[in-house]
């Protein structure tokens, strides 16, 4: 008996997947980083993972999940309401790797520092694809196009476009661009971010193009995307663990 999951009515049966992949990123996302806020500040009855005394971080669950997903969708191609399962445990693996993105970005436990701000971008970058596609943003969507040639032509040029965006740091612009033609473009011919692989590669210090770009981007200067990342990424103080009860001696 077919059992109808959609949470939203009127969508397609592929964004209806989409939106519980998302719906159940978001959520776990949340719930993770609440649960690890109060395991540093040892409040309830969660505690640090470990195995023979080796910290097991979240993100090795979430690989598993996303290995496990993968498997069974590619093996078995299930029907609905089992695809829709996998999509939400599939979010849920995405969410609990993704959070810990930054570990695997510098090989080593950054998670509350300032290094660890890369979690969250990488989290939030996820959401905005994850909400294009779910309003049906799709361009490698091959229905409605009169020829696959001029299509995929199309599709070369914009992701060269998303490409420039990105490299010039523009990471935010140059994401939404691949399913907005248009934002590419406004992306890749803005001021590249003095910190970027392009402003290191074709701004020459001294030039003119280098000045507008310090200028354009001085140190310390915030976006509103920093507002944004700073609501995950308050670091609270750690949980001091109860010192040891000093011997007693044999009386």
């Amino acid at each position: 008996m077919d059992v109808d999951l959609e949470i939203l009515p009127g969508l397609s049966d592929r964004r209806a997947v989409v939106g519980w992949m998302v719906l159940a990123f978001l959520l776990t996302f949340l719930v993770t980083r609440l649960v690890t806020r109060a395991i540093r500040t040892g409040r309830g009855p969660f505690r640090d993972a470990s195995i023979g005394g080796v910290h097991v971080h979240h993100e090795v669950y979430g690989i598993f999940l996303l290995l496990g997903t993968g498997t069974l969708e590619f093996t078995y191609r299930p029907e609905p309401p089992w695809v829709q399962v996998l999509a939400v445990l599939f979010g849920a693996g995405a969410a609990l790797t993704l959070d810990e993105f930054a570990l695997w970005l510098h090989l080593e436990d950054v998670y509350w520092s300032r290094q660890g701000r890369s979690s969250i971008d990488a989290v939030l970058v996820a959401l905005v694809v994850g909400g294009l596609l779910l309003v049906g943003a799709n361009p490698f969507d091959a229905d409605d196009a009169d020829s696959e040639v001029v299509l995929w032509a199309t599709v070369a040029v914009n992701l060269l476009f998303a490409l420039a965006a990105i490299l010039k740091g523009r990471v935010v612009l140059g994401v939404v661009g691949v399913f907005v033609p248009l934002v590419a473009l406004v992306g890749a011919v803005r001021l590249a971010r003095p910190g970027s692989f392009w402003a290191h590669r074709r701004y020459r210090p001294g030039s003119r193009r280098r000045a507008r770009s310090e200028a354009r981007f001085p140190a310390g200067r915030r976006t509103r995307w920093d507002a944004l990342v700073d609501l995950f990424t308050e670091v609270p103080p750690r949980h001091a663990a109860p010192a040891a009860a000093p011997p007693t001696r044999p009386g």
